[in-house]
């Protein structure tokens, strides 16, 4: 076996590699490469308030359960923290205008097999100013999902998919845009 440094006449030592690699990395040369979702959310905002959600349902507990799951799921997914009022950076505030049930399929008796239950929303988020933060000035997000109770669905596991099938809508239209 011929050794490498008889086959490449330029040998450059693996010391002198690691520094022009160090060197690189100091300048700056990953800048664009960030790692974590620090870098998806703006960088001055740091607090968040989520009021109660204002709801026109009369389903019961409507807005109080979603604003626990986008309070989740903002601490899950942002570097963002939730704090009362007086402390917040930022407020997010949303009502539920128009809940829907529809049924989508019947039996030949006309027993729903098939149901649609469905939201519509309304959502800001603002700094303390009142200047809004999201792309549009005001989110609407209509979402529905779909739950068959022949096979054991039920209402209450639809709500529980809707909440946070638009938790998640609601804490991705916080993100800054590319």
């Amino acid at each position: 076996m011929i050794p490498w440094s008889h086959i490449h006449p330029l040998r450059v030592p693996p010391v002198l590699v690691l520094f022009a690699a160090a060197g690189w990395i100091l300048a700056g040369g990953c800048r664009s490469y960030h790692v974590g979702n620090q870098f998806s959310f703006r960088s001055d905002i740091r607090t968040v308030h989520v009021g109660i959600f204002d709801s026109d349902s009369f389903r019961r507990f409507t807005g109080q359960r979603l604003t626990e799951a986008v309070i989740r799921e903002i601490e899950l997914r942002t570097p963002l923290t939730i704090t009362e009022p007086a402390l917040a950076d930022s407020y997010v505030q949303g009502r539920i205008i128009r809940d829907t049930k529809q049924v989508l399929g019947e039996n030949r008796l006309d027993d729903p097999r098939t149901l649609s239950y469905g939201w519509q929303l309304e959502v800001t988020w603002v700094d303390r100013a009142g200047v809004p933060l999201m792309q549009r000035q005001l989110l609407r997000l209509n979402d529905d999902v779909t739950f068959i109770p022949e096979a054991g669905q039920s209402l209450a596991s639809a709500e529980i998919e809707l909440i946070e099938s638009l938790a998640r809508q609601i804490v991705g239209q916080m993100e800054m845009p590319w």
